[in-house]
């Protein structure tokens, strides 16, 4: 039997990340969006079926407006939610996006109680955790996706900047999704050569700038929107590790439980990614500049999750 994907909400980020995945041939994929969007998953799971036959892959992709048609899914990526707009307060967006990742969340496990859930809604720590309460499945099985992406920003402004292999470039990337994150600089390398040696300090320091605003910068430039290829790929990455049971080790937002001396948070840290979700946590001695940077990044996660509407 194929494995079966769900993805929840079928913009720009869920609609690429199915592309992504449609494109691994991982298992069958079922868009879902609500009543209010119409046939528009339908429009985009049929143009997606058929690139098969362009781009040679069997991947059977549906959409649809009902939950029924997700029952038993292996794994759920969760895009569904809205972007802070110009004038919207972080309030307005937790409060929104609660709302909407509650009620995503309560009908996965209705429909797919086995399911790994991937969550991609921002503000994303936060999301991860609304959504692992919600659900009632174990820690394992709700995880964040921030860390691959922000390390991914992160290698290709490495890349551009030494004018290197993006395959030679290695970045470490802890802590909360957006201007909180913490980019271990010592952890990244050209192909094993530390960048400190390959680059000045203040390069260096403007690359990690860049990294923490690479969100945003996007956002600047598009100027209706928000990233979605790379948001998509990195989602798809996460799927792939999980349903291969690759153990592969990523950065991802993982409930930690004592963990760095944090308890009762969702936070980017790295871990260990198969078939059972979050397999294990890897903690890192940190310096202590590290361990100061580290603890703003959990207070201003803290500071986020202190407005979320009671449930």
């Amino acid at each position: 039997m194929r494995n079966k994907i769900t993805i929840v909400g079928a913009g720009m980020v869920g609609s690429s990340c199915a592309a992504w995945l449609a494109e691994r041939e991982l298992g069958d994929i079922v868009l879902v969006d609500i009543p209010e969007t119409g046939d528009m998953p339908k429009g985009k799971a049929l143009d997606l079926l058929q690139t098969g036959p362009v781009v040679g892959y069997d991947t059977r992709i549906t959409g649809t407006n009902s939950y029924a048609d997700t029952a038993n899914s292996d794994v759920v990526v969760v895009t569904a939610g809205v972007p802070r707009k110009p004038g919207m307060t972080r309030e307005d967006l937790v409060g929104i996006n609660t709302r909407v990742v509650r009620s995503v969340a309560s009908q996965i496990a209705a429909t797919s109680p086995n399911a790994i859930i991937v969550l991609v809604t921002n503000p994303l720590d936060t999301m991860t955790y609304v959504a692992f309460k919600a659900s009632g499945f174990p820690k394992n099985r709700v995880i964040g996706q921030a860390g691959i992406l922000d390390g991914a920003r992160m290698r290709t402004f490495v890349a551009l900047e030494l004018g290197v292999s993006i395959e030679n470039v290695q970045a470490f990337v802890l802590g909360g999704h957006g201007d909180e994150m913490v980019p271990l600089v010592r952890f990244c390398n050209v192909a094993g050569i530390p960048i400190s040696e390959l680059m000045p300090a203040d390069r260096v320091a403007a690359i990690v700038d860049r990294t923490r605003k690479g969100g945003g910068e996007i956002v600047n430039l598009l100027k209706t929107g928000s990233a979605y290829y790379a948001p998509g790929a990195a989602a798809a990455e996460m799927v792939e590790a999980i349903l291969k049971d690759k153990k592969l080790v990523r950065p991802c937002s993982a409930y930690l439980d004592g963990e760095y001396g944090l308890k009762d948070i969702y936070f980017g840290v790295p871990v260990v990614l198969g078939r059972d979700g979050v397999e294990k946590i890897i903690e890192v001695a940190l310096t202590d500049d590290e361990k100061t940077m580290l603890q703003k990044s959990a207070d201003l996660i803290r500071s986020t999750m202190s407005v979320v509407p009671p449930a």
